[in-house]
């Protein structure tokens, strides 16, 4: 079974230099939108929910280098909003209704969906694209409903949960090294 999930894990990789233009591309949208002052509002569910967090987390302390923070938030860690939202208004509304509360024009979406078919990425892709955001999807399978909304589709070609989320993972890191090498660092900073 592990070299099962080797060889499958590496055939993901692999297909990813197919999209290189598309990856680059993202990862360039998400500089320009850091560089402009705006901010990077980033949502999934269960894996990728810990996905959001995690990018987040580099793009507001570091991934590589020392630098000055900039602006991302995962939707999926403030459970006072998540349980008031989904009490309130829906668990389908969760993202949507902080888009709405924290979104500004010129921000970007970032919708993390193994399936591409979240019903709460859905919406929250609509309520940004009402509000002039940016949109991208990090999707799997065939990138679902998701792949058709978002205004930029990243989509990694796999049926299986896991390797999905291991290439998500990947492209993060990649987007995360992107961006970090075209911000502004600190004097004297090193690697």
């Amino acid at each position: 079974m592990l070299n099962n999930m080797i060889d499958t894990h590496i055939q993901c990789l692999q297909k990813l230099k197919t999209i290189e233009p598309d990856l680059k591309m993202v990862g360039d949208m998400l500089l320009q939108c850091l560089l402009g002052g705006r901010k990077i509002l980033i949502c999934g569910n269960g894996g990728s929910a810990s996905d959001a967090q995690h990018f987040a987390a580099e793009i507001v302390g570091r991934f590589e280098k020392e630098r000055r923070a900039y602006p991302a938030v995962a939707l999926s860690t403030d459970t006072s909003i998540l349980t008031a939202v989904g009490n309130d208004y829906g668990y389908d509304e969760v993202f949507a209704r902080q888009v709405e509360g924290l979104g500004q024009p010129g921000d970007m979406l970032l919708g993390i969906s193994t399936s591409g078919g979240s019903e709460n990425v859905i919406r929250a892709v609509k309520q940004g694209k009402s509000m002039d955001m940016q949109t991208v999807g990090l999707l799997g399978k065939d990138g679902g409903a998701l792949k058709r909304m978002v205004g930029q589709p990243i989509v990694v070609e796999s049926d299986t949960t896991a390797r999905i989320q291991e290439i998500h993972i990947f492209i993060l890191h990649y987007w995360a090294w992107q961006i970090e090498s075209g911000l502004p660092q600190l004097p004297g900073d090193q690697v």
